[in-house]
């Protein structure tokens, strides 16, 4: 995956390339998959294709809009919460629009990001003090988390539609 990634340089720009790299690695996971298939539940949790990029659009938020820019939740241009309800689709979204939902997210916090230098600090009730550093950092381990999540899950898909067209 050619996404041109910055490998050599200052920190920031290997950092902020890095998290770009694993955003798109995300988004990736869901390509070529149907809407249905988005929505397919082949775990016990509300991971599905589809929930892990609308959690991810969340957790822009929340890390960046709320606790960086200091927005409160009706602020934020979306659920900002940290719970399940990251991850609740409605019926009338389709992936196309969460995967929008999903770059907004990411083109605010780019935003907000560029305005904090690494080792500035916030304080935060659960976690203590954290650098914008670690917060990006956070972020990386986040998407490629999930991005591999996705991977596995379009794998099953791919390995069940086999097996369906092949009874067909």
């Amino acid at each position: 995956m050619q996404d041109n990634m910055i490998t050599l340089g200052a920190d920031r720009s290997i950092i902020d390339s890095m998290l770009d790299h694993n955003r798109r690695a995300l988004i990736d996971t869901v390509q070529g998959v149907s809407e249905i298939d988005a929505r397919r539940q082949l775990v016990p949790s509300l991971t599905t294709p589809i929930t892990l990029i609308k959690h991810a659009a969340a957790a822009e938020r929340i890390w960046f809009q709320k606790h960086w820019a200091g927005l409160s939740e009706s602020e934020c241009a979306g659920y900002s919460r940290r719970d399940e309800g990251t991850f609740t689709v409605s019926d009338h979204e389709t992936l196309v629009e969460v995967i929008a939902e999903f770059e907004r997210a990411s083109s605010k916090s780019r935003r907000i990001a560029s305005r904090f230098g690494l080792d500035e600090t916030i304080d935060l009730p659960v976690e203590g003090t954290v650098s914008m550093r670690w917060t990006l950092l956070l972020m990386i381990q986040e998407f490629a988390r999930h991005a591999g999540h996705g991977d596995i899950l379009s794998e099953q898909i791919g390995a069940a539609n086999s097996v369906d067209t092949a009874l067909l």
